[in-house]
């Protein structure tokens, strides 16, 4: 089966493409540079519709980082190294993802957001029940972790829940 070969554009049909993929989500420069380099007629054409996207504000690494920091803590309840990590697959810089990350953390109490991570992920159970059994502890220690809690706040959040519970396996910190 024959793969389609996507039609290349002038810089005018570039920027026209441009716009439509910014209406329907933002993207950082190099995602942008990426998908705009695969449809793009010249070289000329992918740096001037670049060049113009800068100008008028719509590739802007920066504020592409803050909004995306700031989605990450609200809609998902991530950790901040769960979005540092995000953003830097997302190709940002590590200087601007790090203060992206600390501006949108700033003043955020990661304990009582591992919390309600942990409390929205097992809703309808009782977690001092359901992390009686070793597995499920170690389960919700996994995606703690994977969410982008330190283990230290990873182990705090879980005794809350599990004081029975004897947490030797998980090491203390990394």
């Amino acid at each position: 089966m024959a793969t389609r070969k996507s039609k290349t554009l002038n810089a005018e049909a570039l920027w026209e493409y441009a716009l439509r993929i910014l209406a329907a989500r933002p993207y950082s420069e190099a995602e942008l540079r990426q998908k705009l380099a695969r449809r793009s007629e010249t070289p000329a054409a992918l740096t001037e519709t670049i060049a113009r996207l800068r100008e008028y504000g719509f590739a802007d690494d920066r504020k592409f980082s803050e909004v995306f920091a700031a989605s990450r803590l609200q809609n998902k309840g991530f950790g901040a190294s769960r979005v540092l990590r995000d953003l830097r697959g997302k190709r940002v810089s590590a200087a601007v993802a790090e203060q992206a990350v600390s501006n949108a953390f700033a003043g955020t109490d990661e304990r009582e957001l591992a919390n309600a991570f942990l409390e929205r992920k097992y809703r309808g159970k009782n977690l001092r029940e359901f992390l009686r059994e070793q597995k499920n502890l170690a389960s919700a220690y996994r995606r703690l972790r994977t969410a982008g809690f330190s283990s230290s706040t990873a182990l705090f959040v879980l005794k809350q829940h599990a004081v029975e519970i004897e947490i030797d396996e998980i090491p203390e910190e990394e």
